[in-house]
């Protein structure tokens, strides 16, 4: 989880500085270009103006002349526009003109007849042939400014011949209102632009996160030695490493547990061996029938019990080296049960014992692997058989508690000594048949219990009150 906070706040710090100076960028350059918009529709204006002037300047009747009248006309009228939700009820331009030496011969404000506007930049200029332009306050002191822009005007008898200037005004306060509307539409998308990133950016780091914290748990629990399943495969980085770990950890559990193995099945091998040499070195010798007899009926039983032990280890070392259930379906365990009782229906007739079959009666779903869940329970029953008395009685029963099943196995024989109780779940470890029997292999309870860990539950084997012992499983509800 640390991990993907810190991964959160650096997407987030990197997403956030980088929208933050773009929107940065975007907002300084609304009121720029659209002054830069203005000036371009100005120099429109005013060039456009001053061709309908010309005539008027040169007879010398500007200020009371059509152009003039034109202009009073166009101030007083009400546009009744609305630009952009702004309503525009007034022009807001004003015009000068200068004749050629830059003296003012007409303003539509009628405020500066007379004055010299030749050292202005935007008269300067045009009267020299260039661009001229310029921003003023609006009025002195003022922070407000106002666009000018100034067009040559021409004789119209004498194309080419500069006979006065005119310059169109604007103030840069009317454009506020539209700056400000676009700035405040920038950060307003730019804010949902941020947040929608940073729900992105959330989703996909809690998702790297929750894998690589998936990936992390699988690696420190093989390093600690535990069997687990590993994290789903998936066609990206972090499935191919998820498959190189689980690559590492087979070949490595693998050469460990072959040798593990080997040492067990040596050790276990040196008894029945050692038995079945010295009854082959007597056989050779010449014996009374009933001797021979008896020797070469220890090297069966002998033979015998090496061949179980081989089976029940491969067996055991099957589910072992699985690490999680290869195979996973929905069953009933209480049919599964009713199933066992009838297949040792013959065991239990040679033995001259009962079985009983409790709170199987209604269907009791787990998740699993039929075959495995049918041979565990049977190493329980088989147990119950070989240590229960003749005549007696087994309790093969199965409930529900707190969301799981347990299945469990009584019968009424000496029970587990009390030295016995901590190791019955070791393996090759076995105690002697009641009967006088020889003893098992001692694999099949290592074998329940690898069973129970594969399917999420647990084993357990003790005394009961009265005698008898209780051994079961311990299983989640599908």
């Amino acid at each position: 989880m640390r991990l993907g906070l810190r991964l959160f706040l650096g997407f987030f710090l990197i997403v956030g500085l980088a929208a933050f100076f773009v929107m940065r960028v975007f907002v300084d350059e609304v009121k720029p270009g659209v002054r830069q918009a203005m000036e371009s529709t100005l120099v429109d204006t005013a060039n456009v103006l001053a061709a309908m002037a010309a005539d008027d300047l040169k007879a010398g009747r500007i200020a009371e002349g059509r152009f003039a009248g034109d202009l009073a006309r166009v101030r007083d009228h009400d546009p009744e526009a609305t630009i952009w939700r702004f309503p525009k009820r007034s022009i807001d331009y004003r015009v000068t003109v200068t004749d050629a030496r830059g003296i003012v011969v007409f303003d539509s404000e009628g405020r500066d007849l007379g004055r010299d506007n030749s050292r202005w930049n935007d008269v300067y200029r045009t009267l020299r042939g260039e661009y001229g332009a310029r921003s003023s306050p609006e009025f002195p002191g003022s922070e407000r400014t106002v666009m000018h822009v100034a067009a040559p005007v021409f004789d119209p008898d004498a194309p080419g011949t500069l006979i006065g200037v005119l310059t169109v005004a604007k103030p840069n306060r009317t454009l506020e209102p539209f700056i400000e509307a676009s700035q405040r539409s920038i950060l307003g998308k730019g804010a949902w632009l941020i947040g929608l990133s940073a729900l992105v950016g959330l989703l996909m780091t809690w998702w790297l996160a929750r894998r690589i914290g998936r990936l992390n748990r699988y690696a420190q629990a093989v390093a600690a030695g535990e069997p687990v399943a590993p994290p789903p495969p998936r066609r990206d980085e972090i499935g191919d490493l998820a498959r190189a770990l689980e690559d590492m950890r087979r070949k490595l559990e693998g050469k460990a547990y072959v040798e593990q193995y080997v040492q067990s099945l040596t050790h276990e091998m040196k008894s029945p061996l050692a038995a079945i040499r010295g009854a082959a070195e007597l056989l050779q010798e010449p014996l009374p029938e009933p001797e021979r007899r008896r020797f070469a009926a220890n090297i069966q039983a002998q033979q015998q019990r090496l061949t179980e032990t081989i089976d029940k280890l491969l067996a055991l070392a099957e589910v072992e080296q699985h690490g999680w259930l290869q195979r996973r379906e929905a069953l009933d365990l209480s049919a599964l049960l009713r199933q066992l009782a009838a297949s040792v229906e013959p065991q239990l007739a040679a033995a001259r014992l009962q079985l009983r079959v409790e709170g199987a009666d209604s269907p009791l779903v787990v998740r699993g692997d039929p075959f495995l869940l049918r041979q565990a329970l049977a190493n329980l029953v088989d147990n119950a058989i070989a240590f229960s008395p003749a005549g007696g009685s087994i309790l093969l029963g199965i409930s529900v508690a707190e969301g799981r099943v347990r299945a469990t196995v009584r019968d009424a024989g000496p029970g587990v000594p009390d030295y016995a109780l901590g190791r019955v779940f070791e393996r090759f470890y076995s105690l002697a048949r009641p009967d006088g029997g020889g003893r098992s292999s001692g694999l099949g309870l290592p074998f329940v219990r690898e069973v129970a860990r594969l399917h999420g539950g647990e084993a357990w084997l003790g005394n009961r009150d009265g005698g008898g012992a209780e051994a079961g499983l311990s299983l989640p509800l599908a």
